[in-house]
């Protein structure tokens, strides 16, 4: 029989953290009505998340990404009027840059109250926001293939995203500090590889027969099958500061899978690595971001990002043209050129202490500009409803 395409839909799940625009800091209660404001405004795409100072959106189900551009813009441009309506901003980062975890409260929400009790402390230290991207491939054992090669990009992915450099007040000396928190939580990390649909199913049920989880949906690796949908979903990346990075990733991720696709269409597919190795290039990832590379298995040696990235475009070309997305897709290019969230924030905060600003002003200047670049991207009414202090 010969393999069926599979429809490669898109959908794309971001978390915003609540800053109060005066003190810049997160507001640690919800104010009464904000949700159900957004609730009202969004329809069914957004919710609250673990803690109070956070909030989640997803897209529809999506064709093309012009698609899912447009339908993230409207719900930042919805979360932006609602929370500039109560005094707050929201910020598309992993991290805030100064917020103490020790000062926040977590939502009342039996799924919360689990989560509080079964993990404590280690949950309770999950003032952390990420990027979710779900591409649809129906059939269960495609699937899984892709998911077993997909893992090889994971770190490369992650590199584009990084918008997490500060914690607590402190330069962490990392890019993404997201994932450093975020590894404390179980069943978390890089996926193991499953030899079909059937033997990953045996395995998460060996966890719930035992009482462990509910379902699949406690599972937490950097990309997983979905235990909602028909899909494979990226979880690896922090949140983009910029609307167009995160789209530009979206596309990224999309063509690779389709790229595999065709390599498993033509009775061939992807070199297996050790997840040993693909380890390295995630710590990498995670400490310098764009900076100082990643490692070509291939070559043996550490090769630039830019040209690994421009690697991964020729690879994909075919399937960015098929798509309809090459424009999104090379903006991936513009991301390496400029920085991501992770090096304008550092670049704002030390320009602001080679200023004389006070740590604490320069911490807030970082804040500003993740406010101001969370709305960028959007149409004009959206942007002039969201200042800073």
């Amino acid at each position: 029989m010969a393999l069926r395409e599979p429809s490669f839909s898109i959908g794309i799940e971001e978390e915003y953290l609540l800053v109060d625009r005066q003190t810049r800091d997160l507001v640690a209660r919800a104010p009464d009505g904000l949700m159900s404001a957004c609730e009202t405004a969004l329809e069914g795409q957004v919710s609250p998340e673990f803690l109070q100072c956070q909030i989640e959106v997803g897209t529809h189900v999506c064709e093309t990404l012009g698609e899912a551009r447009h339908d993230l813009a409207r719900l930042r441009s919805a979360i932006a009027e609602v929370s500039a309506g109560h005094g707050l901003a929201p910020i598309a980062a992993s991290t805030h840059p100064f917020a103490k975890w020790a000062d926040q409260r977590h939502t009342h929400k039996e799924r919360y109250e689990v989560l509080a009790k079964d993990l404590q402390v280690v949950v309770r230290r999950m003032l952390i926001s990420g990027m979710h991207v779900h591409i649809g491939i129906e059939d269960e054992d495609l699937r899984v293939d892709l998911f077993n090669q997909l893992a090889y990009f994971l770190p490369h992915l992650l590199v584009l995203s990084t918008s997490s450099p500060f914690w607590q007040g402190r330069d962490t000396g990392l890019k993404s500090y997201r994932l450093i928190v975020f590894d404390s939580l179980p069943r978390t990390g890089l996926p193991p590889d499953f030899s079909s649909y059937g033997e990953y199913e045996r395995v998460v049920q060996v966890l719930v027969q035992a009482g462990l989880i509910e379902d699949a949906t406690k599972i937490w690796w950097d990309l997983r099958p979905s235990a909602r949908f028909p899909t494979l979903e990226l979880r690896i990346c922090d949140v983009c500061t910029r609307l167009d990075d995160a789209i530009a990733i979206a596309a990224l991720f999309r063509c690779l899978a389709r790229m595999l696709y065709r390599l498993r269409r033509d009775n061939q597919r992807w070199r297996s690595y050790d997840r040993f190795l693909i380890n390295e290039n995630r710590w990498r990832a995670v400490r310098y971001g764009l900076a100082e590379g990643l490692i070509d298995f291939g070559r043996g040696t550490v090769a630039a990002y830019a040209d690994l990235l421009e690697e991964l475009l020729t690879l994909t070309r075919p399937d960015a043209e098929h798509f309809g997305c090459t424009a999104e897709l090379e903006h991936a290019l513009t991301i390496v050129a400029r920085g991501t969230s992770a090096d304008r924030q550092l670049a704002s905060y030390n320009t602001a202490i080679t200023e004389g600003a006070s740590e604490a002003d320069a911490l807030n200047a970082v804040v500003d500009t993740l406010i101001a670049e969370t709305v960028q991207d959007l149409p004009g009414d959206a942007r002039s409803g969201v200042r800073s202090g």
